[in-house]
């Protein structure tokens, strides 16, 4: 095997493919600074809100769930232009909706371009990232994301301020600032639009396509050796491979094979622990607690800074602890922390309003545990997931599996997203009881389930799923 690269260029594509986690955490994050400035504006109720919030992400299981198809008909590069496209469009739409009905169709087209760039750059960083270095890679597709949501937060935070402390109130050419949250989304939408444009085709798609040369050409701008042997590795695992599709996925139990049920649980369990409710709701959960809106984008911030920061810590650690010990320091953070957010939530004094009194300590506590928990995420469930989706199936279902398995995430994430809001009008304890629940459960489910990917070359997924099979 060739073992030579050259990680500057690999480090520049990946980094210009994973500006699409960019974009996926930007617009799924910009909604946070505008949700109470859209309900007060189209007076939606709390389950319109969080229906609003949440149809994005119906686009973005549409959007996962075609992605794979597409690039393996059109390319990795096109498919990732058309997410650029959309991302540009949602943000000029979102910015000027008519009603709440036409925003939403506008978020749903967003939401699809994020589906596409979450299947897109992990996809494409795994084909062309040597063994060494894939998990780092990898890695910085959810880094990307978190950097988008912080993003996100410092210019909604700008935004609000210049526009005197209210989304509602009019800034630039008399628009409220909640529109010019949405239209900030057009600068990195077209920055990435013109990477892709420069990006080249993965190697594994020109293969499959039996373009071999163009297939050299890219590889020997990752490899210092000669990139035939890689070719013939590329080729031998595709032996008698057609485009994949969602019925080679077909198994004897329970209609899937057994490692693409494993990426669809692992999906969900990313979920169900609860990180976006985090980001969506943020703002809203510290305003039902007494902060005011301006304390409460400063306690988002300091949130989405500790989710920058402990990215970081994954990059690092990835490829020299693993994958499956770093899930598992995770599950067993995560549940200590949101036991602990659970009892401050569940226990403190309701108001009037029905909203839990934080002060004189609990609200401490809470800040502290929020943050605890979201750098445990961080540190590992949010960036390794990503990992593994992108490297854990086998070459000739790769682009199946991985559009189904991100679907399931993004149908999880819905579900999390619109029952969160009346679950958290009840009882914020309740809604971070079922969160501690979840993550819980994935202590076992990665013990058992989860196979270590790490320095495997991607050719040799298969030895891999077999393992996986015996293990299920």
């Amino acid at each position: 095997m060739v073992k030579e690269y050259r990680t500057g260029r690999v480090v520049g594509l990946a980094s210009s493919a994973a500006l699409g986690g960019f974009l996926f955490g930007y617009d799924s994050a910009v909604i946070n600074g505008a949700a109470s400035a859209i309900k007060s504006t189209f007076g939606l109720s709390a389950f319109e809100l969080g229906f609003l919030v949440s149809i994005a992400l119906v686009g973005s299981a549409v959007g996962a769930w075609f992605a794979g198809y597409f690039a393996d008909r059109y390319g990795r590069q096109p498919v990732m232009l058309l997410a650029a496209l959309m991302f540009m469009l949602a943000a000029v739409g979102q910015a000027f909706p008519f009603s709440a009905w036409d925003l939403g169709i506008w978020r749903l087209i967003g939401g699809a371009g994020i589906g596409v760039a979450s299947v897109m750059a992990p996809m494409y960083i795994a084909e062309i990232a040597p063994a060494p270095l894939r998990g780092r890679m990898a890695s910085l597709q959810q880094f990307a994301i978190v950097i988008g949501i912080f993003a996100t937060g410092l210019a909604n935070f700008m935004i609000l301020n210049a526009a005197g402390g209210s989304a509602t109130s009019p800034w630039l050419f008399g628009l409220p600032a909640w529109q010019w949250m949405f239209l900030s989304m057009t600068i990195p939408a077209a920055i990435y639009g013109l990477l892709a444009l420069r990006l080249p085709e993965s190697p594994r798609y020109l293969v499959q396509k039996g373009e071999d040369e163009e297939a050299s050409k890219v590889l020997s701008q990752i490899y210092l050796a000669d990139p035939a042997e890689r070719v013939n590795d590329i080729k031998h695992s595709m032996k008698g491979e057609h485009r994949s599709s969602i019925k080679d996925l077909r198994g004897h139990r329970f209609g899937l094979m057994p490692i693409v049920w494993i990426g669809i649980l692992l999906s969900a369990f990313q979920q169900f622990v609860g990180i976006n409710a985090v980001f969506y709701y943020s703002n809203t959960i510290w305003e039902s607690v007494g902060f005011t809106e301006d304390q409460a984008f400063q306690t988002s911030m300091i949130t989405t800074g500790v989710n920058v920061a402990f990215t970081v810590v994954a990059i690092a650690l990835v490829d020299r602890v693993g994958r499956k010990p770093l899930l598992l320091v995770g599950s067993a953070g995560m549940v200590i922390t949101l036991a602990i957010l659970t009892y401050v939530f569940g226990t403190a004094p309701i108001d009037a309003a029905g909203n839990p009194v934080l002060e004189n300590g609990p609200d401490i506590v809470a800040m502290l545990g929020f943050n605890i928990y979201v750098a445990f995420f961080a540190a590992t469930w949010g960036p390794i997931v990503w990992v593994l989706l992108g490297e854990m199936f086998p070459n000739r279902i790769r682009a199946a599996a991985l559009a189904l398995a991100a679907s399931a995430q993004w149908a999880a994430n819905f579900i999390v997203s619109t029952a969160f809001p009346p679950i958290a009008g009840k009882s914020l304890g309740l809604a971070y009881g079922i969160f501690t629940i979840f993550a819980l459960l994935s202590i076992p489910f990665v013990l058992k389930k989860i196979r270590e990917t790490k320095g495997v070359e991607l050719e040799d997924m298969d030895q891999l799923e077999a393992s996986s099979l015996n293990a299920a």
